[in-house]
């Protein structure tokens, strides 16, 4: 096999280029029978393994950088520098990463998960290049859909200043994970047929130049008639407007003819754009057939592409699908926006129901929560729904936009605490921390399914911001008799008992009752409290809890530095001194990548760790 030639950078260079076809079947016949198995980030890689040959072809690794925006499509890149023998610990704790990591290899040139960060980086280290008079390549690889972000354009409009060279790669697939939206989508779709435009200047110009005397005159004034031919050929020319050269498109799956022009690329002196035209999920029909669903998948059956493992039970996501669609018809001003992730939020179903009040923005949370504002002032109930770990690009707009103004936003805060498999990029341990700090913001956290919908209820019906966090994955369904009307900022207490008082948010209330059990089988008679709401901090509950106990323990999926155990903890050393606080929570440090209940174990959050330490406190 080819691909066991392949065992550090640059080894790909020893392969004839007529085998290269050969070397891209090898390479995503590794990827599905290791995926299969492990699950990861598919239909993405599956697209760029052409584009990735190319650039490691045409680059010196690990001197030349190549900096990939949000890190999806780097498993052929993890491949060609020597990573292969770590696809059988992909996204395991202690094991591969699913994105590109500084700290894996000297070839992974900037760590990334979140989008349209690529041009910005490698703008930055451009510029460190001039400065320190080196001499490498750096190339920054975007999709189509992280061009919808707005951190794109600024570093865009910044990157036309450049009079050095800076290879920016369009790797252009239609589709970011669902379905791309905007103007940006339309205008790209445009330049797709524009493709004979560069052929025909290459040509002309050699032409005119072999003529003697005049022909490099002409040249010159053919030069400053350009941007009009252009103008015929391709409409609008926005990146050329910007002071970009524009190269392109060019079919990503010919690894001949994308060498040819990354080649011609590196003799720009300036930025210049590369539009690389690929397919999402090629080679493997269900997920070029379904790439948003093998964006990134689980563990599959490599035959027929159905996911393994346990299916039946819905996980928050379906919940809060299932009670916007609900909501849909019941009240007319609900509307719902997400950024690029109507299938992952879970809004597919109120798009397809209810498509005028459904708004996709594309990769711009920013843009997202203040649009949102305007609806609100406008008299409409908006519902984003986002990531936690997504939303803390928009910190800003929810603090001046929403915040400040009293705003009627509820923000449906998804895979909120540790998220798993991702890593760091992608942990949702921030948004209690965040959204706390912020003056009219109602944070609040569900103990299980039924309880998310009836606080996405009561946000509906409140006047003011509120933001409701969940978790990943399975909803609970325990504690179905406890199901007491919400009332901002009241907790609700499980059982009642003495001396321990467990105080838990949101997802931890189940670790709780695990915790609540194991005390009750040593003769304890502890007190668990499900606390509902973060903010405002329920302190009624706590002077109850001063009453009759010595010892309060607070659990949250959250950093421990401005969450809720500290605000817990704030609250009883200024009125309760004598009672002791335990606080469980994230500690001050990024969460690996690996399954979310061994991380826990090895942060100290599972139920067996919160037992023993009870234990020790007393």
């Amino acid at each position: 096999m080819l691909l066991d030639e392949i065992k550090k950078e640059n080894d790909i260079k020893k392969i004839p280029l007529e085998q290269f076809p050969q070397l891209a079947g090898e390479i995503r016949t590794f990827l599905l029978e290791h995926l299969s198995r492990t699950g990861g980030h598919l239909a993405s890689n599956l697209g760029a393994v052409e584009l990735t040959m190319a650039l490691h072809f045409v680059l010196q690794l690990p001197q030349d950088k190549i900096i990939w925006d949000v890190g999806h499509q780097s498993y052929t890149h993890k491949i060609l520098t020597g990573r292969k023998g770590g696809f059988d610990t992909l996204r395991m704790l202690g094991g591969m990463s699913g994105f590109p990591k500084r700290s894996e290899s000297p070839c992974d040139a900037f760590d990334t998960g979140h989008s349209s960060t690529s041009i910005s980086a490698g703008m930055g280290y451009v510029c460190a290049r001039e400065l320190k008079k080196e001499n490498y390549q750096v190339v920054s690889v975007i999709g189509d859909g992280a061009l919808t972000g707005g951190m794109a354009y600024e570093a865009l409009n910044n990157a036309s200043q450049l009079k050095s060279n800076f290879i920016i790669v369009l790797n252009d697939n239609e589709m970011s994970i669902s379905k791309n939206v905007g103007g940006i989508s339309s205008y790209l779709g445009n330049l797709r047929t524009a493709e004979g435009y560069h052929d025909l200047k290459t040509g002309v110009k050699k032409s005119l130049n072999k003529i003697p005397g005049i022909g490099p005159a002409t040249v010159k004034k053919i030069h400053r008639a350009k941007d009009s031919m252009k103008r015929l050929i391709i409409p609008g020319m926005f990146f050329e407007d910007m002071g970009i050269t524009y190269l392109g498109p060019v079919n990503g799956h010919d690894c001949a003819r994308m060498i040819q022009v990354l080649q011609e690329a590196k003799k720009i002196q300036g930025p210049v754009l590369v539009h690389v035209k690929t397919e999402k999920g090629r080679g493997y029909e269900p997920a070029m057939r379904h790439p948003a669903r093998f964006h990134g998948t689980a563990a599959f059956d490599l035959e027929h592409g159905i996911p393994l493992g346990k299916h039946g039970k819905a996980n928050y996501t379906d919940i809060f699908s299932t009670v916007m669609r609900k909501f849909g018809d019941r009240e007319e001003k609900v509307v719902a926006v997400t950024a690029a992730m109507p299938d992952g939020t879970g809004l597919k179903r109120f798009r397809n129901m209810f498509p005028d009040r459904f708004f996709d923005v594309g990769i711009a949370e920013e843009h997202a929560v203040t649009f949102a504002a305007g609806l609100a002032l406008g008299g409409m109930i908006p519902v984003v729904a986002v990531y936690s770990s997504f939303l803390q690009r928009a910190v800003d707009q929810i603090i001046e936009d929403v915040c400040i103004q009293n705003l009627h936003v509820i923000f449906a805060v998804d895979r909120a605490g540790l998220v798993g498999s991702d890593g760091e990029t992608h942990q949702g341990c921030f948004d209690l921390s965040y959204l706390s700090m912020i003056p009219n913001m109602t944070v609040m956290a569900p103990k299980n399914k039924w309880e998310l919908s009836d606080m996405l209820k009561f946000a509906v019906k409140y006047d003011g911001p509120v933001a409701i966090r969940y978790p990943r994955g399975e909803a609970y369904d325990g504690l179905e008799e406890f199901r007491a009307p919400i009332v901002r900022g009241c907790s609700e207490i499980l059982y009642k008992g003495e001396k321990t008082a467990i105080l838990a948010v949101g997802s931890m209330v189940k670790t709780g009752e695990e915790v609540y059990r194991r005390l009750k089988e040593e003769g304890e008679n502890p007190t668990l409290i499900n606390a509902r709401f973060v903010k405002p901090l329920d302190e009624r509950i706590l002077d109850l809890v001063a009453e009759e106990h010595s010892l309060l323990v607070t659990m949250e999926e959250n950093v421990k530095a401005g969450g809720f155990g500290m605000a817990a903890a704030d609250y009883m050393r200024r009125n309760h001194p004598q009672v002791k606080v335990l606080i469980f929570a994230v500690p001050d440090q990024f969460v690996e990548h690996g399954n979310p209940e061994k991380l826990k174990e090895k942060l100290g959050l599972d139920g067996a760790s919160v037992y023993e330490k009870i234990k020790e406190a007393r």
